[in-house]
């Protein structure tokens, strides 16, 4: 037998077009699928192109669980390690660096200050474990789409001023990501697509997981892919091409986004860490990366991964205390509940409709209340012969 999710469907199927023109959903629980759906339309204003369980979605920030594992591949190979300093891999991550304001990403025109005692900072004492967890000290973001070009933008990054004294908060950073990405390309002398193909997404049998760089000859059909926002910067909305602007300058290519994939594969991934990880990571390394590394005010991070939020408000709150996973800005998510054994992965574009005024936290919120209601409504005699 398998369960009825028709309560999540429900919910999810209530929400297109207004919330998201498109959706995925997969539920995979004690080890099987359970759910799979795909909702919607790739052109909500025609009601053409119904999306499918193929179609392709911007992981935005879920990007940033696929690089951090493949980072990790690298720390058990003994080629890099966690407590190291990022400069012994990446020289030019060095020097005393002033503590500054940084740019808003969410409110052009306004700087993000944060209060420190701190007046600059060593670089060179910064570990990748500080990376992985948030407490760097790196600033949230920066503007490095409009530094002209590639080069340009990733020197932005590697060259930033600080925000604030390392360890003493957790400041999700994309800036950290994108800097572990640069370490793996010059860890494995090979691109950043290459290292995730090779290390993570072909040995996982993930074959819809891939990046889509810029200007690639062998990228997808435009209606394969699901679009998302009408870029104020490209002039166009975007679509088979990374929505978040400092990936696009970045060749489409970054540690903090850029993949695309479907749920299915999402989930299968998912899958793969609560089954501990082989064959890309050894269950202690999986158990190590999942546990609380760093706690600020409500904010739990693992090594890399997004921990269980105590805020009722957060995605995922309705899980277990031990869950870990991701969402990303363009309207994704990826949440591992192994109390329940339960992987949920739910792909949108609901960013289609612009930044203002979303509706994806509160349908985040509500999908996931309703898978776990049902989950834990089933009978102890049910669940035993399942």
């Amino acid at each position: 037998m398998t369960p009825d999710l028709s309560g999540p469907e429900a919910v999810l199927r209530a929400a297109i077009p207004d919330v998201a023109p498109a959706a995925q959903l997969v539920v995979r629980w004690r080890g099987r699928q359970i759910h799979a759906g795909a909702y919607g339309w790739l052109d909500p204003l025609t009601y053409q192109q119904p999306t499918q369980p193929d179609t392709l979605f911007d992981l935005a920030s879920i990007t940033k669980l696929f690089v951090v594992t493949t980072f990790m591949t690298l720390v058990e190979a003994g080629q890099v390690a966690i407590d190291q300093p990022v400069a012994e891999v990446l020289p030019e991550f060095t020097g005393r660096r002033k503590i500054a304001p940084y740019e808003d990403p969410l409110k052009p025109g306004t700087f993000v200050q944060l209060v420190t005692d701190a007046d600059d900072v060593d670089v060179g004492l910064i570990s990748f474990q500080q990376i992985l967890t948030h407490t760097s000290g790196l600033p949230a973001w920066r503007p490095l789409f409009r530094q002209g070009n590639r080069d340009a933008a990733r020197s932005m990054a590697l060259g930033t001023a600080w925000a604030y004294q390392p360890g003493t908060r957790i400041v999700y950073s994309d800036i950290g990501l994108i800097t572990l990405g640069v370490a793996i390309e010059r860890l494995t002398g090979q691109t950043l697509d290459v290292a995730v193909a090779e290390r993570v997404t072909a040995p996982a049998g993930l074959v819809h997981t891939r990046y889509l760089p810029i200007g690639g000859a062998d990228g997808p059909a435009p209606q394969l892919v699901a679009p998302t926002e009408e870029c104020a910067w490209r002039c166009r909305r975007v679509v088979g091409e990374v929505h978040d602007e400092n990936a696009a300058a970045l060749g489409g290519v970054a540690g903090h986004a850029g993949l695309f994939s479907t749920a299915s594969d999402v989930a299968a991934f998912g899958q793969l860490l609560l089954d501990g990880g082989p064959p890309v990571l050894q269950p202690a390394t999986v158990a190590e990366m999942t546990r609380v590394h760093a706690e600020w005010e409500g904010t739990r991070r693992g090594q890399g991964f997004a921990l269980w939020s105590p805020d009722p408000e957060a995605s995922s709150y309705p899980f277990s205390r031990r869950t870990f996973g991701h969402t990303g800005f363009t309207g994704t998510s990826l949440w591992v509940d192994p109390d329940r054994q339960l992987v949920v992965a739910l792909l949108t574009d609901d960013v289609y409709y612009g930044r203002a005024n979303r509706g994806i936290a509160r349908l985040r919120l509500e999908v996931h209340r309703a898978i776990v209601e049902t989950i834990d409504a089933l009978p102890d005699s049910w669940v035993k012969t399942c």
